[in-house]
């Protein structure tokens, strides 16, 4: 996979952590929402930048 791999990991991290945030936002469990929405923008973040080096 070679430079792709690591975004593409970032990336798969940020979607499982976006749809514990949505299952939780369901759930009423605000706490866990706000923890893993916010983990889902830092990988998504991370997800971004390699990709933006990716591109170069």
């Amino acid at each position: 996979m070679g430079k792709l791999g690591l975004p593409l990991l970032f990336a798969v991290i940020t979607v499982a952590f976006a749809a514990i945030a949505i299952d939780a936002l369901y759930a009423g469990r605000w706490v866990i929402t706000i923890a893993a929405g916010g983990l889902a923008f830092w990988m998504g973040s991370f997800a971004w930048g390699g990709l933006r080096r990716f591109r170069r």
